[in-house]
C-alpha cells in the first residue's frame, strides 16, 4: 500500500518560510559536542579530527564519518537508540530568545497578514533536534538520521544532509511536497500556484555549509541571512559571505525581542506582505491577458473559416469582392487555410474568373 505523503498546498494568504541551519545558528556549538562527544571520553577536537581523518583516508563524506564514528564510540558504553539521541539533544545549549522566537515570529506575520513558517535544514542530527525545546516549533526538521533495528538500536544512515545536499529541501519548501521521498517535488508548477516561491524564503545560516542554499536564495529574490556568535563578536566568516556575495545581510545570533534580527526579519515579512499584494494584482492581470488572447485566437479562427466557407460557396463577383475584402483583414494563416483558399480559386468560377482583380489578385499573393 502506497504512502500518503505529506503535502502543503496554496493559501489565501503569502506565506514566509524561514529556513534554519542549527548547529552555531541557533545553538552555539555543534549539538554533538554538548554532552554526547564527552560522554564516550573523547575531546571535542580529538573527536572531529578522528572523524574527519576517517572521512579523508576513505573518499567518505565527512556526515556519514561523524555518524559512523559515533556508533561506534557508543559501543559498550550505552544503548545507540533514538531516545539516548533526543536526551543528548536535551542537553543542548540556544542563542538568547531562541525559545520564544519562532511563535513571536509567527504573531507578527499574523498581524501582517502573513503566515510564517519556520524549517530545519541541518547536517546535524534530526533526533537530537527532536530532543531540543523547540523541536514542535518547525513545520519539518531536515537533518542527518538513523535507521533503527526491531530493538530500537541505531544501525544505519537513513538520511545523510551535507552542504550541496541541502538545496534540495527549499525546492520541496517552495512546492509543498515536504516528504523526502516524494517525487512531486519534479512536478511542473505554474508560477501563480507555488506555494512559498524563493523571493519568500529566509534562509538563516553561519558558514560555508550554508552558502549553496544562500546562493540559491539569492538568486530568485529570496532572503540570506548571515549570523555570528554575539558573546565572541567574531564577524569573519559573515564579512567574508558578504564580500562573496554569498548573504544580503548579517546580524548576531540574538533572537531577543528588538534585537537586529528580529527586526531584520519583521522587515522582511513587512516587505513580503506589501510585495504578495503586488504579484497578486501581476497574476490576476496576466490570467486575464492570456484569457483573452485565447479568445480573441479563437474568435479570429471561427471568423476566417466562416468567411473561407463564404468564399466558396460564393455566387456572384460582387460577394466575391466584399468576402475578400473581409479576409485581407487578417495576416496569419495556417498552411490549411492557405491550400483551401488556392483550392477555392480554382474551383469557384465566382473567384476564378475575377482572380486579376486588383484586390484579388493582391490577397492572393500575400498568401503565397
Amino acid at each position: 500500500m502506497s504512502k500518503e505523503f505529506q503535502r502543503k498546498y496554496k493559501e489565501d494568504k503569502p506565506v514566509v518560510a524561514i529556513c534554519y541551519d542549527f548547529d552555531k545558528t541557533l545553538s552555539p556549538d555543534d549539538m554533538q559536542a554538548q554532552g554526547y562527544i564527552q560522554s564516550v571520553g573523547y575531546e571535542v577536537e580529538s573527536f572531529w579530527k578522528e572523524s574527519n581523518g576517517l572521512a579523508e583516508e576513505n573518499d567518505m563524506d565527512q556526515n556519514l564519518a561523524y555518524m559512523f564514528t559515533m556508533i561506534q564510540k557508543a559501543h559498550g558504553k550505552f544503548v545507540f537508540n533514538r531516545q539516548a539521541l533526543m536526551d543528548y539533544g536535551s542537553k543542548v545549549q540556544l542563542f538568547p530568545g531562541v525559545e520564544t522566537w519562532f511563535k513571536r515570529i509567527r504573531e507578527y506575520g499574523e498581524k501582517k497578514g502573513v503566515i510564517v513558517e519556520h524549517y530545519i535544514i541541518s547536517s546535524g542530527l534530526k533526533e537530537m533536534i527532536e530532543g531540543t525545546k523547540v523541536a514542535n516549533e518547525f513545520e519539518k526538521i531536515y537533518a542527518s538520521s538513523f535507521y533503527y533495528d526491531s530493538c530500537g538500536v541505531a544501525q544505519w544512515p537513513a538520511q545523510v544532509i551535507n552542504y550541496t545536499s541541502k538545496t534540495q529541501f527549499l525546492f520541496r519548501i517552495e512546492k509543498g511536497t515536504l516528504d523526502v521521498n516524494d517525487s512531486a517535488v519534479n512536478d511542473y508548477f505554474e508560477p501563480e500556484n507555488i506555494r512559498i516561491p524563493f523571493r519568500n524564503m529566509v534562509y538563516i545560516g553561519d558558514s560555508d555549509t550554508d552558502i549553496p542554499c544562500m546562493k540559491l536564495v539569492n538568486s530568485y529574490s529570496g532572503h540570506s541571512i548571515g549570523v555570528y556568535n554575539p558573546e565572541t563578536n567574531d564577524k569573519r566568516k559573515v564579512y567574508k559571505m558578504m564580500g562573496d556575495k554569498r548573504i544580503k545581510y548579517f546580524a548576531p545570533a540574538d533572537y531577543t525581542e528588538n534585537s537586529d534580527l528580529d527586526k531584520l526579519v519583521k522587515a522582511i515579512i513587512d516587505q513580503t506582505a506589501s510585495n504578495e499584494k503586488l504579484m497578486s494584482f501581476h497574476y490576476k492581470n496576466k490570467k486575464e491577458q492570456v484569457s483573452q488572447n485565447i479568445n480573441i485566437e479563437g474568435l479570429e479562427n471561427k471568423e476566417k473559416e466562416k468567411l473561407i466557407l463564404d468564399l466558396e460557396n460564393s455566387n456572384s463577383f460582387k460577394q466575391t469582392h466584399s468576402i475578400i475584402s473581409e479576409l485581407k483583414k487578417y495576416d496569419k494563416w495556417t498552411d490549411e487555410e492557405k491550400l483551401k483558399l488556392k483550392q477555392i480559386a480554382e474551383s469557384n468560377k465566382q473567384v476564378s474568373y475575377i482572380r486579376n482583380d486588383e484586390d484579388i489578385a493582391t490577397f492572393y499573393h500575400s498568401i503565397e
